[in-house]
This record gives C-alpha cells, structure tokens and sequence, in this order.
C-alpha cells in the first residue's frame, strides 16, 4: 500500500504562484505514476498533469501547459506541482493519486486534497 499526503495549498491572488507537493511513503517501489487531479466546487474531478516514476514522461491538460511544471523528487518520494500565472478558474481541491506496476492501469490510492484559492 502507499500512502500520498499533500500539501502547499493556501490563497493567492491571481497571477501568483504555489508549489504543491505530493508526499509518497510505503510500497513506493510499485509506482508506475503519479497523477494531480482537481476538484472544483460543483465540478467533476479532473485530471490537471501526471508524471511517470522515473520523471521521464510528464503531461498536462491544456488549460495548465506553460503554467504549471510537474516534477518529481527522487530522494524524496515527493511529487511536485509549481503552480504560476494563477488563475481564479484554478480554485480547486488538488488531489494527488498514484498508479502502480501490475495494477489496473487506473489511479488507485489517493491523497487527502489540498485546497487552492485564487482571488481576482
């Protein structure tokens, strides 16, 4: 089992920036990826970017290319989510979820959520 722990939410104002991490512990060895998702009020969860285990595939949507950066810290066990150019549209709970070797293809254990305010 592994367990993920974010944090580095908080407010900002539009045009800020945050860095969220992801931490990851236990069976950290059987990740194959690591995906930040959000969830905004009255919204669906939605996928915002993903980074494979050995940090040499990343991916985001559209909406956050050229804004935010993810990356991992191998010695860490964290994942990172830089966060720049804020936007209000980006006020969300960001979770982060990991995939695993073996596994179903989908995300199978999640963090907590971190909320993510952006004022006008």
């Amino acid at each position: 089992q592994v367990q993920l722990v974010e944090s580095g939410g908080g407010l900002m104002q539009a045009g800020g920036s945050l860095r969220l991490s992801c931490a990851a512990s236990g069976r950290t060895f059987s990740i194959f990826s690591v995906g930040w998702f959000r969830q905004a009020p009255g919204k669906e969860r939605e996928f915002v970017a993903v980074i494979n285990w050995s940090s040499t595939i990343t991916y985001y949507i559209d909406s956050v290319k050229g804004r935010f950066t993810i990356s991992r810290d191998n010695g860490k066990n964290t994942v990172y989510l830089q966060m720049n150019s804020l936007k209000p549209e980006d006020t969300a709970v960001y979770y982060c979820a990991s995939s695993h070797v073996g596994g179903s293809g989908k995300y199978e254990n999640w963090g907590q959520g971190t909320q993510v305010t952006v004022s006008s």
